[in-house]
Formats: structure tokens, C-alpha cells, sequence
């Protein structure tokens, strides 16, 4: 994993969206629809299947499922063939935000209550664990859809993102539990490869891939591209979460400064701020969740701003990106012109150019 240069300057052609917005829509939809159906509908709804489809059904861009479809098309498969795929992964992504909502004690997800806020952490737990469970059942189902061998190679496929996420959520948790003050930006980004960037960009793109009968040696370029686009996406939504209006974003602002987390902000403006500045800032995210004031996380918030911090994050968002084309114009010139093709270069722009 290559390092970034801090300084290195970035220039994109600006893109039409409208296109890359109607097969995101369109996809979405699709998606939604497909989830509706496999949720059961029996008596256990209370407590489980009718809360299962609240995080769905929310506002959300269903981007992971989306580059299941638009890779799958691309490689000349069909979008039916895909589309329960599709739906796992975003059960699977949903599970895993309820999960990290419990771990992170967030307080609202897609502009309502996180999932434990309103039913609590049993319920919203159970739920997580019926979300994966169905998304797994899904996947089997590709054994009558697409045969054993593919389908077995998609489990496998889903797993890895799944070992990968955990990993990776670990390595974060593990600095928040045990304060640690020395995180680097390779840390970081092995951290984000790890825990974003497989199950954001990269086992999307193979799982849909692998459906439209890509080449075994086509794959492998998923990984360092899904790596930078989804790495330059973790990093504007680090930007966002200090930086957007809340309506718009979503999610608590300034979550991550009260969780703590070691964000490519943090590590930046710890080898950047004064001494007495610093200190100050290992106290406050030494602190408990609760015990950090709004004056704490405004001290810090101003930090980030004086020493450069957030402009240093959302270059290295741009440089990812422009890292990002430029792989995918050099190693996907086997993917014929289509609007699918269209749809993933669109993407690439989309990811990170979210306004701030």
C-alpha cells in the first residue's frame, strides 16, 4: 500500500452527474424492493423483520449493492443474475451499521435514531444478527440461480469481506479502548483498507465481476482501485462528520470526535499542533464519551481547522481519486464503453466530491 504525498496537487475534469444519479436511483430501487421480499413476513415483526427494514429503508445512496450491479452489467452479466447478491451485501452492510452504532454509541443514523436508541441494545443487536443471517440464506440461494461453483466462490468472496471488516474494526476499536496517541497515516490507511474499503468498494465490485464472468486476472485490479476510491470516500465522510449540517449528513455531527476515533484528522494534527495544544487534545480523547464537553470537542474541531488539518484530509481525498482513475483507465480497458462502464467512472468523482 502506497504511501501519499501531503503535498501532491490534484485536477479532474469536472463530470455530469445526472447520469451517474438515474442508474444510482434506478439501482436503489431495485435493490430496496428485493430486500422487501426475502424479509419474512410472519409473526416475529414486532422485534425483528419489520425493525430489519428501518436502516434500508431510510434515506441512503446504496452505493455497495449499486457496484455489484453496474460491475456485473459491465462485464456483459445480467442484473437479474446479480440482484440477490446485490440485496445481501446490503443486508450485510446494514447489519454492520447497527452493530457499529452500538459499538460507537451513536445517536442517529440517516436522520433518525440509530436502531439501539429506539428499541435498545438487545433488540437492535438480535436484529443485526437476523440481517446477516438473511443475507447469508440469499447468498446460498445463488447455489439453484448461478450453480454450486459460483456461488460457492461468492461466499467465499463475502467472507473475506466479512474477516477483513472485522479486522479492521478491531484495529480501530483498539485505539479508541486503549488511547492510542501514536497512530500514523500508514496505520491509518491499512486500518480503512481494511475496514471500508473491502466491503464499501472492493468485494462489491468482484462479487459483481465474478457474476458477469470476468477473468480470474481481472479481479485483482479491483483491489488496489476499490482500495483508493474507498479510502478517499472514508476520508470525506471523516471531513463531513466534523463539517456537514446534520440534516444533510445524516449522522450526529462531530460523532467521531466524542467516540474518539483516530481519524486521518487526528494523526495529522497531532504531528502538527504545539505542545500545549497537543496535550490538551490526548486529554480530551482520553476522556469517556460522556465526559467530553461541547467546549472540549470545539477546542479540538478549532485545532483541526488552525493547524491545516482538515484541508490536509480532503487533499489526500482528491489525491487518492486522481490515483484511483488513473488505475482504472490503465487497468480496465478490457470493459468495453457502456453506461455501466460511464456509471463506475462517474463514480469515482461521486465518492469524494460530496459537498463539504
Amino acid at each position: 500500500m502506497s504511501t501519499i504525498r501531503e503535498k501532491e496537487q490534484v485536477s479532474r475534469p469536472a463530470r455530469s452527474t445526472d447520469h451517474f444519479f438515474n442508474v444510482l436511483g434506478d439501482y436503489r430501487d431495485r435493490v430496496l424492493d428485493r430486500i422487501c421480499a426475502l424479509v419474512p413476513k410472519n409473526r416475529y415483526q414486532r422485534t425483528l423483520y419489520a425493525p430489519m427494514l428501518e436502516y434500508p429503508l431510510r434515506e441512503g445512496k446504496g452505493f455497495r449493492p449499486a457496484l455489484c450491479l453496474a460491475v456485473c452489467q459491465a462485464c456483459g452479466g445480467r442484473l437479474e443474475e446479480a440482484l440477490d447478491t446485490a440485496a445481501a451485501l446490503e443486508m450485510f452492510h446494514n447489519a454492520f451499521l447497527i452493530h457499529d452504532d452500538i459499538e460507537d454509541e451513536s445517536e442517529t443514523r440517516r436522520g433518525h435514531p440509530t436502531l439501539h436508541q429506539k428499541y435498545g441494545v438487545a433488540i437492535a443487536t438480535n436484529v443485526g444478527d437476523g440481517l446477516n443471517m438473511l443475507a447469508m440464506r440469499t447468498l446460498l440461494g445463488n447455489t439453484r440461480r448461478l450453480g454450486l461453483q459460483k456461488a460457492l466462490a461468492l461466499i467465499f468472496e463475502v467472507e473475506r469481506m466479512a474477516r477483513e471488516s472485522t479486522e479492521g474494526q478491531s484495529i480501530e476499536l483498539d485505539w479508541v479502548k486503549y488511547d492510542r496517541p501514536d497512530v500514523t497515516l500508514r496505520d491509518y490507511l491499512t486500518m480503512i483498507y481494511k475496514k471500508t474499503c473491502w466491503y464499501t468498494c472492493i468485494s462489491p465490485m468482484r462479487t459483481g465481476a465474478l457474476i458477469g464472468n470476468a477473468g480470474i486476472d481481472c479481479l485483482d485490479a479491483f483491489i488496489p482501485f476499490g482500495f483508493k476510491v474507498g479510502a478517499a470516500f472514508q476520508i470525506q465522510d471523516d471531513i463531513l462528520n466534523l463539517t456537514a449540517e446534520e440534516a444533510l449528513y445524516g449522522k450526529e455531527i462531530g460523532g467521531d470526535l466524542a467516540e474518539g476515533k483516530r481519524t486521518v484528522m487526528f494523526v495529522h494534527l497531532l504531528r502538527h499542533a504545539g505542545k500545549a495544544d497537543c496535550t490538551r487534545i490526548l486529554e480530551i480523547y482520553g476522556r469517556a464519551r460522556g465526559d467530553k464537553t461541547v467546549e472540549d470537542l470545539a477546542f479540538v474541531l478549532d485545532c483541526m481547522h488552525h493547524y491545516g488539518s482538515i484541508e490536509f484530509a480532503h487533499t489526500l481525498s482528491q489525491s487518492l481519486t486522481l490515483s484511483a482513475s488513473r488505475i482504472f483507465e490503465r487497468r480496465f480497458r478490457w470493459m468495453a464503453p457502456s453506461p455501466y462502464r460511464q456509471f463506475l467512472e462517474e463514480m469515482i468523482d461521486y465518492m469524494i466530491d460530496r459537498p463539504l
